[in-house]
């Protein structure tokens, strides 16, 4: 609502349509490269269980695509969303070995994805239409294939430089 003199214009309302695409990725990602891009199924939700389904997938990803690693051991950072924090992914991660780099609350600083690789992909699809899913998800995966390493680099020593 708002107030307004009775003998000014009616304002006008637009109509906001719907998107027809909208599609969650979960992107993990080195210095190398992207290492696993998953998409959430529209109507889905990530909860705990979903996201170690995800991460059984990185485990396989990484098997293929960074041999050894897995040996050396696995360090990831990401935010404290109520499925990173779950004890059902805390069981998943103890089980691997993999470690966790803490994550203060609401500080921008440890948050490359949030900032390079996020920010690089929204300006990206800036304006941008989609008629379906597939074809959000098939421009989705064709932009992360295109990326080439000095991007991930450049992304990876913003994280080490603060």
């Amino acid at each position: 609502m708002t107030w307004k003199h009775p003998s000014s214009p009616v304002t006008k309302k637009f109509k906001v349509q719907r998107s027809a695409a909208k599609a969650m990725p979960t992107v993990f990602w080195d210095a190398k490269g992207v290492i696993l891009l998953d998409i959430l199924p529209q109507g889905q939700c990530i909860n705990a269980a979903r996201y170690c389904s995800t991460l059984d997938r990185l485990k396989e990803a990484i098997r293929r695509k960074r041999p050894g690693l897995l040996r050396r051991g696995v360090v990831l950072q990401h935010d404290n969303a109520t499925p990173h924090s779950a004890n059902l992914k805390q069981q998943w991660l103890q089980r691997y070995g993999w470690e966790i780099l803490p994550h203060p609350a609401h500080s921008p600083d440890l948050a490359p994805s949030d900032f390079h690789l996020f920010g690089s992909l929204k300006r990206h699809l800036g304006g941008m239409a989609f008629e379906t899913e597939d074809d959000l998800i098939s421009e989705l995966r064709n932009w992360f294939d295109n990326l080439d390493v000095h991007f991930f680099r450049v992304g990876i020593n913003s994280l080490l430089s603060r």
